[in-house]
């Protein structure tokens, strides 16, 4: 055995180590980038989950800011940020608007009257057509934007008391504020 037959097993364990180094310094999975960022939340047209015969479109997002959420009845993760949303509304006043996304609407229906309803307006997005142009990668996902309708902050994952005081509520008063 040769000498510098010794080396590979050490050079491939260092290379080893450093992948996972490198994958273990990542940042946090939930700030994923977004394209969107500080551009118009994207033209659509698609039908309101209670008034399926009425269309709704970006226009009806514009005028004060607006927290747009994306969730479903399959999602535990939306479950567990639904009380969240309840108490920033009630707390707040904020414009919540729902994206119902690849859900059944008649589940969804008897599940917001069963654990209560945050949102002002709530979008049927059965087939995740919406979700595809807001590069929505699973629920619950949420975007601030302001009063003329541009993406200013999105989370990726749930908003609980934390995500509210740190990151969301301070880009809500600068919203407010500009």
């Amino acid at each position: 055995m040769s000498r510098a037959s010794l080396f590979i097993p050490i050079s491939v364990f260092a290379l080893i180590i450093g992948v996972g180094w490198i994958g273990f310094s990542l940042n946090d999975p939930h700030e994923l980038p977004s394209a969107l960022l500080g551009k118009p939340f994207p033209d659509f047209e698609a039908p309101r989950l209670h008034e399926p015969d009425q269309r709704v479109s970006r226009d009806d997002l514009l005028g004060e800011p607006v927290l747009v959420n994306v969730w479903a009845t399959w999602c535990p993760t939306c479950a567990a940020e639904h009380d969240e949303l309840l108490r920033i509304r009630d707390e707040t006043g904020l414009r919540i608007v729902g994206v119902n996304y690849k859900d059944d609407a008649a589940k969804a229906r008897r599940w917001l009257e069963a654990y209560g309803n945050p949102y002002d307006l709530i979008i049927q997005d059965p087939d995740g057509s919406l979700g595809v142009e807001l590069g929505v990668y699973g629920a619950p996902e949420s975007f601030l934007l302001d009063r003329a309708g541009t993406i200013v902050y999105k989370r990726v994952g749930d908003i609980n008391p934390r995500i509210w005081r740190d990151e969301l509520r301070p880009a809500l008063m600068q919203v407010m504020d500009g």
